[in-house]
């Protein structure tokens, strides 16, 4: 068997009061014996988890699943090797950018808290 990363992605309908639309880019890793039983598995993947939540104020949002439009094989892996890129519009890029700072920071923060934790 063989491993691939498959980008999975995802329209989120039904955000209300939303200036642009909403997409989940999810990578995923699959393992399979070839590049179509990969393709496959990654887009079965993708319908199977199609979600709907309802949020706090009783809207319903549901994922959608769109398609795979990235698949690549991990052969041997390179410390520090690119295994995706992707280049995106925001309407926003403050919000965004500050966003994936908080991210980071959380992660950051979880890190130090195993290792005191050890």
């Amino acid at each position: 068997m063989k491993n691939f990363l498959a980008k999975i992605v995802y329209q989120i309908v039904g955000a209300e009061n939303s200036a642009v639309e909403q997409f989940d880019e999810q990578l995923c890793l699959i393992e399979a014996r070839d590049t179509h039983e990969a393709f496959f598995k990654a887009r079965m993947l993708g319908v199977k988890n199609e979600d709907e939540v309802v949020t706090d104020m009783g809207h319903g949002l549901f994922w959608k699943f769109v398609d795979v439009p990235y698949l690549k094989e991990l052969k041997s892996m390179l410390d520090g090797e690119e295994l995706y890129s992707c280049v995106s519009e925001r309407d926003q890029s403050d919000h965004y950018a500050s966003f994936i700072k908080k991210r980071a920071q959380e992660i950051q923060e979880r890190v130090e808290q195993s290792v005191i934790a050890a």
